[in-house]
């Protein structure tokens, strides 16, 4: 399969998701999806929903989703356990109450019952999160659904100067408001907000790093006093190259941890199945990756047999009441698996944890595996993966004298090493939906153009009053200062296509300082002042 072809797979898996995704947020049921399909997709969609459903119960899992629709559901069709809840649950706290979808908010309607006790913090300038199924209208229906709700306005802010929130109020004053406010602080005005144009991405990324370590270097700050926002991921590259050409640390908010893929994932489910028979997830994941011979049929009359019995899923499989609910068809091959992974935990008590992963390797074929599940670079990369796992657990086994079931019993703690730690000293890089909630001493909001921020599917979709909120929550992340640029011409595909400034920037008002593009970077005299400074910076350092 080409690399063109999988990544057309994997983005139309994507769309199916996020159409069941949407439908459970609603709380359609799979056979209402089907008479409500309207399209290819979601007719397509609908005829995988009821499978995947079914494919759930059989491993023992639920989605996200069902953390909300699964407990709704049972309070609606049980009124002794809502009652139960209701009684037990007197006052309600739902924080960032505008990102809450219709589910969350049927859920909110079960618990505070007639009783209506509950407090809803929100902001309806700060609702981002459409895309996936949040629904800002749930703020609206609080004033209908309780008439004596009373609204508190919480609008002193404490993370940013004056002219920063300035800049906020009169750009969302463009958006019809549920709720209307004005952020205001005592932080006094604070230094303009200011907007920069680049000749293209990778001045603007010059810029940015350049401007980065002159003002750390100036003001004696710390480089995680400082971010750099973005609308999309694609946008992070050419900043992480210049932070890397110029020696500077940063964090990439949203990256995957080397021990949260797929691949690792999949051989940690062997280990921990070692370590502890009763672990039915890693009993599941292991048994089906690869597959040999085990469906979802299988786990479901498994998992039956095995909550009946109040026992694992490995316990239960070699119980002789297990070969009466299985057939023989289904029975072998969980049997097989069984004795295969207790060989294993027998050799992994006593044998050095590299020759140990060897053998389940060789064992269980995981790179000819990858190779017919995945295409050929895609499988080579995840086998390099594996490699480098299997090679350092081998290495840390005999340099701590350990074996592999000690290792496998520390290695959530190890995982935590490939993570960062709270206090690293590094420039955040992240997206704006990303950085909500955070702030940041100085804040560059990078790629402010029409097509990009505000986003060209949002203008096609009708969007536009949530992109202008991405944007209201961009600039109230800053603290101190906040620099905002954009791009005079951007690639598109092998030609260049000219940008047109975001229409947000001129929405944030007059107080907004605007770089010419022939302004000078500094005066002389500035320029001379700053040369005296850095010096005298220089001269009590080497005292």
């Amino acid at each position: 399969m080409s690399d063109i072809a999988a990544d057309a797979d994997r983005a139309y898996a994507r769309s199916l998701q996020w159409q069941i995704s949407g439908w459970k947020n609603a709380l359609v049921a799979p056979e209402e999806a089907v008479k409500l399909a309207d399209s290819e997709l979601a007719a397509a969609a609908a005829k995988v929903y009821g499978e995947y459903e079914r494919t759930l119960r059989a491993y023992q899992a639920v989605d996200f989703d069902d953390l909300i629709g699964l407990p709704v559901r049972l309070f609606d069709e049980c009124e002794e356990v809502r009652t139960r809840w209701q009684q037990r649950l007197r006052y309600l706290l739902i924080d960032e109450y505008q990102d809450t979808n219709r589910a969350q908010y049927r859920l909110l309607r079960l618990l505070a019952g007639a009783r209506g006790a509950f407090t809803a913090v929100g902001d309806d300038d700060q609702a981002i999160y459409a895309w996936r199924g949040a629904d800002v209208e749930n703020l609206r229906l609080l004033q209908t659904d309780y008439p004596r709700l009373k609204v508190i306005k919480l609008e002193q802010n404490y993370r940013s100067s004056g002219r920063i929130l300035g800049a906020a109020n009169t750009l969302i004053a463009n958006n019809d408001k549920l709720f209307d406010k004005k952020l205001w602080c005592e932080h006094g005005p604070g230094e303009p907000v200011r907007v920069r144009p680049a000749r293209d991405p990778e001045a603007e990324a010059q810029f940015v790093a350049m401007r980065i370590q002159a003002h750390r270097f100036e003001h004696r700050t710390r480089f995680s006093d400082y971010a750099i926002l973005y609308r999309g991921n694609h946008q992070a590259r050419l900043f992480e190259q210049q932070l890397r050409n110029h020696k500077m640390p940063y964090l990439l908010s949203g990256g995957q941890s080397f021990f949260d893929k797929a691949e690792i994932r999949d051989l940690v489910s062997y280990l921990r199945l070692m370590a502890n028979p009763d672990d039915d997830l890693a009993f599941i994941r292991a048994i089906t990756t690869p597959r040999r011979g085990v469906g979802p049929c299988t786990l479901e009359a498994l998992g039956r047999y095995a909550g009946e019995r109040h026992a694992s899923l490995f316990a239960a499989a070699d119980e002789a009441g297990a070969g009466q609910t299985l057939s023989p068809r289904q029975h072998a091959p969980v049997q097989e698996f069984s004795a295969f992974i207790r060989r294993l935990a027998d050799r992994a008590a006593h044998e050095p944890a590299a020759k140990v992963l060897e053998a389940l390797l060789a064992a269980i074929d995981y790179e000819s595996w990858l190779l017919g599940s995945c295409d050929t670079r895609e499988a080579e990369s995840k086998w390099r993966n594996v490699r480098d796992f299997v090679d350092w657990l081998g290495r840390k086994g005999e340099a701590d004298g350990k074996n592999l079931l000690e290792l496998t019993q520390t290695i959530s703690l190890i995982s935590m090493l490939d993570k960062t730690d709270a206090d690293f000293d590094g420039v955040q890089l992240a997206t704006l939906h990303a950085a909500k909630g955070l702030e940041f001493g100085h804040v560059f909001l990078v790629g402010v153009e029409e097509g990009l921020l505000p986003h060209q599917s949002a203008l096609d979709e009708d969007m536009l009053d949530e992109e202008r909120r991405l944007m209201y929550v961009g600039i109230t992340r800053a603290q101190r200062s906040l620099t905002v640029t954009y791009c005079e011409r951007r690639k598109a595909g092998p030609d260049l296509r000219v940008c047109e400034p975001s229409r947000f920037i001129a929405e944030m008002g007059e107080g907004v300082a605007v770089a010419r593009k022939d302004d000078a970077p500094v005066s002389r005299e500035v320029g001379s002042e700053r040369l005296a400074s850095l010096r005298a910076m220089l001269a009590s350092r080497d005292d």
